[in-house]
């Protein structure tokens, strides 16, 4: 864990492939998951991502869990197996991606790119609007910060052309930047967004809907 930049102090050592089992077992009840999560470990707050209910999922709860992030691999769980199909979502991912501890912030930019993935019904507009604060964080030079606005600017990028044309001009000013972070995140994005493989596979989606 340690290798991961995972704490380890809370953790039982139990591997997420067995948790994310115990989880499907279980079944859904949002009541075991504020158990779950209330007890500080590692694997029960996993494990709480993928047992809550979506639609019981509240404010105050996305704000008290977000408030306990103290690594990457929660922040991502809860992000892309719970809150990204919680109708609060879209509410909260840009006010964390100005926020200023680490994890929440990259809560924030995480969230936008599980949304880009899992949310069929948003429009390209809102993802649009998501990019102004994508390339205001990518000069957060803090490790799990940028990793998080990459990922958010790469996932909005590959879901539609239009998104793709509008995340490619972000990243092609990012990779120009005077800050360092600004153009790892600009150089990474480009790489992927700007490939032969992706604007072929926007392309046979467009045809595919057309």
């Amino acid at each position: 864990m340690a290798r991961y930049a995972i704490p380890s102090t809370h953790a039982f050592g139990v591997p997420v492939g067995t948790i994310r089992g115990l989880g499907k077992e279980l079944g859904r009840d949002h009541a075991l998951a504020e158990a779950l999560w209330a007890s500080g470990w590692y694997e029960a707050r996993l494990l709480a991502a993928f047992v809550d209910e979506p639609e019981q999922v509240t404010l105050s709860q996305m704000n008290a869990w977000a408030a306990g992030f103290d690594s990457w691999a929660v922040v991502d769980t809860v992000c892309f197996c719970l809150w990204d199909r919680s109708p609060l979502a879209w509410k909260k991912a840009p006010r964390w991606a100005t926020a200023r501890p680490e994890f929440v912030k990259r809560a924030g930019f995480v969230l936008m790119a599980c949304l880009a993935a899992h949310d069929r019904t948003a429009s390209d507009a809102a993802f649009l609007k998501c990019l102004p604060l994508i390339e205001r964080g990518a000069t957060d030079d803090r490790n799990f910060v940028k990793k998080g606005v990459n990922w958010a600017l790469r996932g909005i990028g590959e879901r539609s052309q239009a998104l793709n044309t509008a995340a490619v001009a972000v990243a092609t000013r990012l990779a120009g930047s005077d800050s360092a972070a600004a153009r790892w995140v600009g150089k990474d994005a480009l790489r992927q967004l700007d490939s032969a493989a992706v604007r072929a596979r926007l392309a046979r989606r467009m045809n595919a809907s057309g």
